[in-house]
């Protein structure tokens, strides 16, 4: 019996330990399975008797079986774990390639990336969260670009509100104001007048009127500081319309101030209609020369909202003398429409009043709009350019050579 149980010993020893210690088994289990082991095998002594035999294999087998159950619970933890990490190395690797990976991905975002059936997957997975990162940093940037834009603000107001309490500038800017207000007052009694329509109220929406009389706002302000303003007449006016509330916004307590005069009255009624000339760009006449003594309307509109040809059936119907700047004999277009902001408009008649130069004055109108001046009209550089192209074909060429040096001065006849 001794031998038996020395035996035991043996196995034990030489099959279960090494097992438990190759899979991370620790010290108390080894006690139990050894305390368990000799327990069995004293019982076994004492119940069983002399003839009986112990089945040695068998227990063998029960024994191995426990034992794998559990060290597979134990060792599925570290198996998920060591899988993550060899997913981040392989992040990593793929990284210092030059693949689109995001840099920080939480576990979740691994698990998922590891479920992926096929290589492709993982890569649409691996551009999305890239992609994601890269957005949330450029959302990031342009938030702290913008929190130092509105600090750098703050700073110049803090600077030019210390400038403002400066004596001398207050002094300056009173100065300054009673001048511009002194020539406003006196273009009320000897400036010439400039009428602005303000009956198209209601083919504008709100947002569209409130755009309407900024520009207007903006072209009181450059009259009012220019060196021979114009008398600035308000006529269709209408008490609490919506250019009434518009203008209380925009002026507040100065609007009952302005040198100018609002009346609800049409221009036909106040002024001669032989004198009255309606600013439009749909008008088939072309202004050549600005006129002192006539008086020029424009329509308080935005000229993107309503249809062509609305002030032009307007002044029709009234019996005015419609004109248009002449943008095409000056400008050579390139794209975008002709029509331009009220601001701009009082600009070039503020210039034209002053220089009569039509180059200056349409300095005024936005560059993107045209490619360059031109010293001749459109139409005569069409015709050259057609004329140049007939004689390169041969076609006539006679004919077009006598046309060419009869429209054209002699230095530029064809030798």
């Amino acid at each position: 019996m001794r031998s038996a149980n020395m035996l035991l010993r043996r196995i034990v020893r030489g099959s279960v330990l090494p097992f438990a210690t190759q899979h991370g088994m620790k010290k108390d289990l080894f006690l139990l399975s050894r305390t368990l082991s000799l327990s069995l095998c004293l019982k076994q002594d004492k119940s069983c008797e002399p003839s009986e035999k112990l089945d040695l294999d068998e227990w063998k087998k029960v024994m191995k079986s426990g034992l794998q159950e559990e060290v597979s619970e134990m060792v599925s933890e570290p198996k998920e774990l060591s899988s993550l990490a060899a997913a981040r190395e392989t992040l990593e690797m793929w990284r210092l390639a030059g693949r689109a990976v995001p840099e920080n991905m939480s576990e979740e975002q691994l698990k998922t990336f590891m479920e992926c059936p096929s290589k492709s997957a993982k890569k649409k997975y691996l551009k999305y969260l890239h992609l994601k990162e890269l957005y949330k940093k450029n959302d990031k940037r342009k938030m702290d670009e913008k929190r130092e834009r509105r600090l750098e603000a703050q700073d110049q107001d803090s600077k030019t509100d210390e400038t403002k309490k400066s004596p001398f500038v207050c002094l300056w800017s009173r100065t300054m104001d009673k001048a511009y207000n002194w020539r406003a007052a006196q273009s009320m009694i000897f400036g010439q007048p400039l009428v602005f329509d303000m009956s198209y109220e209601k083919e504008m929406s709100v947002r569209e009127v409130s755009n309407t009389v900024r520009q207007i706002v903006m072209s009181e302000s450059s009259n009012r500081r220019s060196v021979d303003p114009f008398h600035i007449h308000f006529c269709n006016f209408k008490d609490d319309s919506l250019y009434h509330r518009e203008f209380i916004k925009n002026y507040r307590e100065a609007w009952d101030k302005l040198l100018i005069t609002v009346t609800d009255q049409c221009y036909t009624e106040i002024f001669p209609k032989d004198k009255l000339i309606y600013l439009t760009a749909d008008s088939p006449k072309v202004m050549k020369a600005f006129d002192h003594d006539k008086i020029y309307i424009v329509g308080s509109m935005v000229d993107k909202s309503i249809k062509r040809g609305v002030s032009l059936a307007r002044a029709k119907r009234l019996g005015l003398e419609t004109a248009a700047l002449p943008l095409d004999k000056y400008l050579l277009w390139s794209a975008g429409a002709k029509n331009l902001t009220l601001d701009q408009m009082m600009h070039i008649l503020l210039t034209l009043k002053d220089t009569g130069d039509w180059k200056k004055a349409l300095e005024f109108v936005p560059k993107r709009k045209y490619c360059d001046f031109v010293n001749k009209p459109v139409k005569e550089l069409k015709k050259t350019l057609d004329l140049i192209s007939t004689l390169k074909l041969g076609k006539g060429r006679e004919k077009v050579e006598k046309q060419f040096a009869k429209n054209y001065p002699k230095r530029y006849k064809l030798k």
